[in-house]
This record gives structure tokens, sequence and C-alpha cells, in this order.
């Protein structure tokens, strides 16, 4: 896998070298890496961690347990109880410890803001071990930068995913590090394939995936909203026309999904001569629509880039 030359900062740019405890990681962890495949579940026994407690980490979680990964096997660290209850309901330990999270897990997720990863790993590096594998969810956070602060010859994975996660409907995509091998690429695989599409790329895809998916959701929520009001200013009750919308886009997405088909003939199929879909379509071209969501993306995506030269 090529790796994307990046420009550090400054403050990365001394290399922290540490002498590492010895090496204790589960059997479950390395029989994993030697045995596990694409299309296979997790083994159970693995020890997952996350730091952070935000809606990634929860949607994460709750996609992982629709697999056969044990809610006894996750524990989460966050400083504030804040949201810490709803992966208390699903049976999930919590803390506020980061460095017993990192010390009792086989694979952990660093699900925080991007501004607090260089605390958070300068915090946790002294209990990471050579055969753990970080993953790193922190949107344009590179791995160069995750390398730095980490031990040297850390496993690090960068991972973006979305909040549909949460019905395992997600689209995840990853990226390894210099001393991920892709059997650790295939144990996240395997954690992750409950959560929805996992596909692994280039680091340079990762940020415009942040821009288009991760993002993107809100986007398509805004055009779901958009869709419901039209149908209120039309006249219809609003309960109504927001239960038809999500249903419109959910069916519109599974179609597109499912039927392997360009987006622009399945638009064609819905479109007769002089019907109401052609009439609809020229009014949303003449607002500038299809610009509009380009120029979106492109937005999210320099953003996220961004995040990633601070």
């Amino acid at each position: 896998m090529h790796q994307i030359a990046v420009c550090k900062p400054a403050i990365y740019r001394r290399r922290r070298r540490r002498r590492r405890s010895p090496t204790r990681v589960t059997d479950a962890l390395q029989r994993s890496q030697k045995a596990i495949k694409m299309d296979q579940d997790a083994d159970p026994q693995l020890r997952i961690g996350f730091i952070g407690a935000g809606n990634m980490a929860f949607g994460i979680a709750k996609g992982m347990l629709s697999g056969n990964v044990l809610p006894i096997n996750i524990k989460v660290s966050a400083p504030s109880s804040t949201n810490q209850g709803r992966f208390q309901e699903l049976g999930i330990s919590v803390t506020h410890s980061n460095n017993e999270v990192v010390s009792g897990s086989d694979v952990v997720f660093v699900a925080v803001k991007p501004h607090l990863v260089p605390l958070v790993l300068s915090e946790v590096s002294p209990h990471v071990q050579q055969k753990q594998i970080i993953v790193s969810v922190a949107a344009g956070v590179t791995l160069a930068v995750l390398e730095e602060l980490l031990p040297e010859n850390s496993i690090v994975i960068r991972l973006m995913p979305n909040l549909p996660c949460v019905v395992q409907e997600g689209a995840l995509l990853f990226a390894r590090g210099a001393n991920a091998k892709q059997e650790d690429g295939a144990v996240l695989r395997s954690l992750l394939r409950c959560c929805g599409l996992v596909v692994e790329g280039p680091e340079a895809w990762i940020d415009i995936h942040t821009g288009m998916s991760g993002s993107g959701v809100a986007f398509v929520y805004l055009f779901a909203e958009a869709l419901a009001e039209g149908a209120v200013k039309m006249g219809m009750p609003s309960a109504l026309a927001h239960s038809i919308a999500s249903q419109t886009v959910l069916g519109a997405g599974r179609l597109l999904r499912d039927s392997g088909k360009h987006p622009a003939q399945l638009r064609s199929d819905v479109c007769t001569p002089g019907g109401t879909t052609i009439y609809g379509l020229h009014t949303l071209e003449q607002g500038g629509v299809r610009a509009s969501v380009m120029s979106a993306v492109e937005s999210a995506t320099e953003k996220a880039r961004e995040l990633g030269r601070k």
C-alpha cells in the first residue's frame, strides 16, 4: 500500500522512542491475525477498547455487537459520564481511565476529537504494546502523525466510519500504516463487517470519504428534510411527509446499491417524457443542486485535510 507523503507540523517532527514493556497479547489476537478471513466473524474473545464515547464510538460498538463480539469484551473510556450510559445499556463496561482501556485491550479505537489526539496518545503511549492494533477514527489526523505520537513500530490503522453504523448500514474506509500487515487489516475488517460496507484503500481516500460519506450523511438528511417540507407546503401532514421522505431515501438507496446501476440510469428510469419527474429535476438543476452537492463534498474534504495540517 502506497503511503502518502505528509508535511508534519513541527510539534510532531521529533521522534518519540520509548522502551516497550514485554509484549503481552492475548492468544485470541494472535489466532485472529493468522486465521481470520475477510468474510469470517471476529474471534469473540478479542478485547476491544474505545477511547472516547461519542457517536462514532457508539455506532461502531453497536455494530460489532450485532456480530459475535461480546459486550463483556468491550470497554469504553471517557472523561465525563455524559455518554457512558448508552454503552452500559448495551452491557459494555465503562471507565474514566484511558490507560485502563489500553492495558486491557487487543484492539484500541481512538475516537476523540482531532485536537485531542496528541494529548490522548501522549498519555497512553507507555501502555501500548507491540502487537496491539491502534485504530484512529479522528478526522484529518494522518497515519504519519499517529505513528510519530505512538511508540516506534506501533501497528496503526486509520479508519473513517459514518453514523449509520448504528443500524449496521455504515460505509467505512480504512488505510493501514507502515507496520500494519494485511492480517491486521483482516482483524479490523472482521470486527466491522456487521457495521456495513467495509473497504480498504490508500490514505489519500480517507479525507475524501470523510467529505462524501462521513459528512454526506448530513447532506442526505438535509435533502430528506427539504423533501418533506416541500410536501408539507403542498398540503400533506408533517408527520406523514417525514415518514414518506425517510422511506423514499431508504428505498432509493437500497435500489441504487442492490441494482448495480449508475445513478443516472436509475434517474432516467423514473423519468417519462413530459412527466412530473423531469419537471422537478429541471427545477433542481436550475437551483444548482448538483454543483452545490459537489461543492459540499469538496468543502468537507478540504476541512478534513486542514484538520490534518494543524
